[in-house]
């Protein structure tokens, strides 16, 4: 179970950072809702660890993201 954790973490991180080098071309409002989705998602497995948990937190990082940009 362990490893199952350690190769769904990495391939986390491995598309996290693919989807960063995607931002070059975004608005502020763009990268900071992205930004924010990322947070949130994180801070939802950390909370909850659950998959709802994960989504919920990207929904409302990424609404906050969006509303920091106005």
């Amino acid at each position: 179970m362990k490893t199952i954790k350690e190769i769904g973490t990495a391939a986390m991180l491995v598309a996290l950072l693919g989807g960063l080098t995607a931002c070059g071309d975004m608005t502020t409002r763009q990268r900071d809702t992205v930004v924010g989705a990322g947070v949130g998602a994180a801070g939802g497995a950390v909370i909850g660890g659950r998959a709802l948990s994960v989504l919920g937190g990207a929904v409302v990082g990424g609404v906050i993201g969006n509303q920091v940009g106005k």
